[in-house]
């Protein structure tokens, strides 16, 4: 009876470990422009859209603007995929990826637009 207990024990824990090492790898923290050019691993920059930077690849579906940080560093940023819908009235781009060679190579992109959160006219 007892073997059956640890044996249980040991996979609920394997189960944890697992769930702790995904968890960990879905998991990137938000940094400036500056750390992600030198850090080169997967992680969150937040930055203003540059007005008139915005270019869509229709041919080979590729999104390319560029955004600038509060201190005014400027980045390119590439996004392989469709172009967000409200993107034209975006104030803020928090782009998810890593940098490569010239620019942010970005996995997924949140389009921060303040129409959304404007109160209601009466």
């Amino acid at each position: 009876m007892k073997i059956k207990y640890i044996i249980g024990i040991i996979i609920i824990l394997g189960f944890i470990v697992l769930g702790a090492i995904s968890l960990k790898s879905t998991m990137s923290p938000y940094v400036t422009i500056p750390e992600a050019v030198e850090s080169g691993s997967q992680c969150q920059v937040k930055g203003k859209v540059i007005a008139g930077s915005a270019r869509f690849n229709m041919d080979s579906n590729v999104f390319h603007f560029t955004i600038a940080d509060d201190s005014g560093q400027e980045m390119r940023v590439v996004f392989h995929g469709v172009k967000p819908g409200n993107f034209d009235q975006a104030t803020h781009v928090v782009a998810m990826g890593k940098y490569m060679d010239d620019h942010f190579e970005a996995s997924q992109l949140l389009i921060k637009c303040p129409s959304k959160y404007e109160a209601e006219e009466i």
